[in-house]
């Protein structure tokens, strides 16, 4: 096939929005696709409010000593950016119950007895300071901050992000500024069902529970879900930013795919200079977006798509107008002018082996389903384009085939004796078991007298399984306690009243 056919047109007039460009227009043809670069554009006058999440457990408190330091030298250099900063500040640790802290009394009140040092009790969220244009104020609040302790590694960062989204009064979001969430912490975050270590069962309610700023649901309710979260975050605007040391870097950088809107840093330690170029990095945001046209549906003519794409956290959005190419008239080879294909020609089916086999039928469920392409692909013009999976290859007229999902026998799918379809192994002709583990032939099972398990057992998956407890051996041929048929017949004589029977 020649190449499909794309064209963007991008219109760049300069402006004074924030996203950019505000139009674009592309062209495409079915299995083809394209990327565009949408920019975030900051302007000076443009508000930002930054919430500072710190964990505060007692392994950071060097970072929480380098963060005290921060405060007045981001305000300055975020001024090359906006005119208008405003920041806030949250603490969090983990939920104050057994196993997560240590709820001996002489610990409650002082985590950090043992060491001789004042700690403060740990919290699931703390707010301290509303969002503030004052930096003098922002610096003495940080400054004033003590760490606290638990006994498990993780934390409840989670936890305290969906509260610093959700409370918008307590922490005085303002509602036309970019809203940049900051969570510090080296540790993991406990995830949902996590809580049920300590009894709670209650699923979190998506809602804010603060009173005089203290989390009071964090001993009610579990831990929330990362889709609850990133719910949340998206619903107020909320674009968030992980500064994580390297260690839980890997951790972190699995979460945020499920974040929209994220920005994920690896440092290590949160000294002032790094921290401020991962706030600034941030906040000049990039968005690669891949447009991909798979078919088009039956019979159907060309078509304009708009889209708008709007960044988290913003109020203006990209138009673009995708011109999908769907008609065409067909000539011999079955094949449209600009080389897309024509409802009713050959398609090519690629197998695993690289082999090629033509196939007509442009049905795309398979006898007795009720769904494309066996849920694990796209129908586009009667054909199936399967998916593509980490796992393994699907393939298959239907997608019906791949290479994992079956019952596998010294470490090969099937045994290496058959294919996989459906969930289910589809044996070689002289195999059959769930994993083509079991020959048909019972030519294993026959002993050296002639007879199948040597007419004590039966044959099951080519080895013998013999009938009672008495006979043993591979063909159940050592039977010791077994009689032969002359001694099976014994001649019992007794007396009754005199007389022998």
């Amino acid at each position: 096939m020649e190449q499909s056919e794309i064209t963007v047109e991008v219109d760049a007039t300069v402006s004074s929005t924030q996203v950019s460009p505000q139009d674009i227009s592309i062209t495409l043809r079915p299995g083809s696709e394209t990327s565009v670069v949408v920019a975030v554009k900051q302007l000076e006058r443009y508000p930002v409010d930054l919430y500072y999440l710190v964990d505060v457990s007692a392994s950071m408190q060097e970072n929480l000593d380098h963060l005290k330091t921060v405060g007045v030298a981001l305000s300055l250099r975020m001024t090359e950016h906006s005119s208008d900063l405003w920041l806030g500040f949250g603490s969090f640790v983990d939920k104050p119950v057994s196993p997560y802290i240590n709820v001996h009394p002489s610990k409650i009140n002082n985590p950090c007895s043992d060491y001789e040092i004042r700690c403060r009790p740990a919290h699931g969220f703390h707010h301290v300071l509303s969002m503030t244009g004052n930096m003098s104020e922002f610096t003495r609040v940080i400054k004033r901050q003590r760490i606290s302790g638990n006994m498990d590694t993780p934390e409840g960062g989670l936890d305290a992000m969906l509260q610093a989204a959700v409370c918008q009064r307590s922490v005085g979001w303002r509602p036309e500024a970019k809203r940049l969430l900051l969570l510090m912490t080296d540790q993991p975050s406990h995830l949902a069902l996590d809580s049920r270590l300590a009894g709670i069962v209650t699923p979190h309610d998506g809602l804010c529970h603060l009173e005089n700023n203290v989390y009071t649901g964090s001993t009610r309710m579990d831990h929330p879900s990362v889709g609850q979260l990133s719910d949340k975050l998206l619903e107020n605007h909320i674009y968030s930013i992980f500064a994580v040391e390297k260690q839980q870097y890997q951790w972190y950088k699995e979460l945020v795919r499920f974040l929209p809107g994220s920005y994920l840093g690896k440092l290590g330690l949160f000294q002032a200079p790094n921290l401020i170029e991962l706030v600034v990095d941030a906040y000049k945001v990039y968005f690669n977006i891949t447009i991909r046209m798979h078919s088009c549906p039956e019979d159907a003519e060309d078509e304009d798509v708009t889209v708008l794409v709007r960044p988290v956290g913003y109020n203006e959005s990209t138009v673009i107008r995708i011109h999908s190419k769907c008609g065409c008239s067909c000539g011999p080879t079955r094949r449209c002018n600009d080389a897309s294909q024509c409802r009713g020609s050959s398609y090519q089916e690629q197998r695993p082996d690289h082999r090629l086999i033509m196939d007509s039928n442009w049905n795309c469920k398979a006898d007795g389903s009720d769904v494309d392409c066996s849920g694990r692909g796209v129908c586009g013009c009667g054909r199936c384009l399967c998916e593509q999976t980490r796992l393994g290859t699907v393939y298959g007229k239907y997608c019906e085939i791949d290479d994992f999902s079956c019952s596998y026998e010294g470490g090969l799918l099937c045994g290496g004796r058959g294919v996989c379809v459906s969930g289910e192994c589809v044996c070689e002709d002289d195999w059959t078991g769930d994993s083509c583990g079991c020959p048909v032939s019972k030519a294993t099972c026959q002993s050296a007298n002639g007879l199948l398990c040597s007419g004590r057992g039966r044959c099951v998956c080519g080895m013998c399984v013999c009938d009672d407890p008495w006979p043993s051996g591979d063909f159940c041929e050592r039977c010791p306690a077994c009689q032969s048929t002359c001694q099976s017949y014994w001649y019992v004589s007794f007396c009754i009243d005199g007389s022998f029977y």
